[in-house]
């Protein structure tokens, strides 16, 4: 790992470290979690885009106080309704440090309160650039104070939050099952 910038270096040993201590009670998140393990020790640049095969991400599931919304983005690349995130940058401490940011850059809300550890990951295959990778998602949730004002940026084609009993058509299963984890 000496090329790679020491930032990612930090962030390797933090996405090990936050994988070791994070037990999901679902078996398939099990089998997932020891899947993005063994794509760590295989790759010391995992927490890099520039790692082709695949890199780890960082993203989040916005609600409210009350827990009566959820605050999604229309991602232009994909053409759905997605969480909050994306990839980690140099600058970033740690994966949740990289969904925080994800989360203010692509919300516009500063007052966030992230969750100390995942509560889901999704791995997914996406086009980055010219390539065909993967993303291996570490996906937190975050609560804002209701009524908090979301600003679209220049990653969305849309930003919007919706009611939990009025989701949009074709949410991806990630989606659906990050919902259900902050409803419960």
């Amino acid at each position: 790992m000496s090329d790679l910038d020491p930032t990612f270096v930090r962030l390797h040993d933090d996405a090990r470290a936050v994988l070791d201590a994070w037990q999901p009670d679902d078996e398939d998140q099990k089998a997932l979690r020891a899947q993005y393990r063994a794509f760590l020790d295989e790759h010391p640049d995992a927490m890099a885009r520039s790692c082709r095969v695949g890199h780890l991400t960082a993203s989040a599931l916005v609600v409210d106080q009350s827990r009566r919304h959820v605050l999604l983005t229309l991602h232009p690349k994909a053409g759905r309704w997605l969480q909050l995130g994306g990839h980690c940058e140099p600058g970033d401490a740690s994966l949740r440090g990289a969904a925080i940011r994800e989360t203010i850059e692509e919300g516009g809300i500063t007052d966030v309160q992230m969750s100390a550890q995942p509560i889901h990951i999704d791995r997914h295959p996406v086009r980055c650039g010219d390539d065909l990778s993967e993303h291996l998602d570490v996906q937190y949730l975050a609560v804002v104070p209701d009524g908090s004002t979301a600003v679209i940026s220049d990653e969305s084609d849309d930003l919007r939050w919706f009611a939990f009993d009025d989701m949009p058509e074709g949410l991806d299963a990630a989606v659906l099952a990050m919902i259900d984890v902050a409803r419960s």
